[in-house]
């Protein structure tokens, strides 16, 4: 029984980190990445720093997903971050949640 408890644990962490690098190689084709950085602010905030900032608010993922996808002003500073109109809601929910996930 261990054996199996072990094995689903090992399984579900290999899913787990597969999903991850899945929505950070969104993130990269998305375009994402060329204004943010995960620990750095570039251009705009550090994705790492959008994630403190909205961590435990419920609508989080929805609120984010509806600036990646039809850009935000005035949030992070003076730059504006433009809108994303070839992300679908889809890939936006799904980077959204991503950048929620980084500590």
């Amino acid at each position: 029984m261990r054996k199996v408890l072990l094995g689903v644990m090992a399984a579900s962490a290999a899913l787990w980190i597969g999903n991850v690098q899945a929505d950070a190689e969104l993130a990269k084709s998305s375009g994402c990445l060329n204004c943010h950085n995960v620990d750095t602010k570039l251009v705009g905030p550090a994705l790492k720093d959008i994630a403190a900032k909205y961590a435990g608010q419920a609508d989080a993922a929805d609120y984010l997903a509806g600036k990646i996808k039809n850009g935000s002003n005035g949030v992070w500073g003076t730059i504006p971050m433009p809108p994303n109109a070839n992300v679908s809601d889809e890939n936006a929910k799904k980077l959204a949640e991503f950048i929620l996930t980084l500590k």
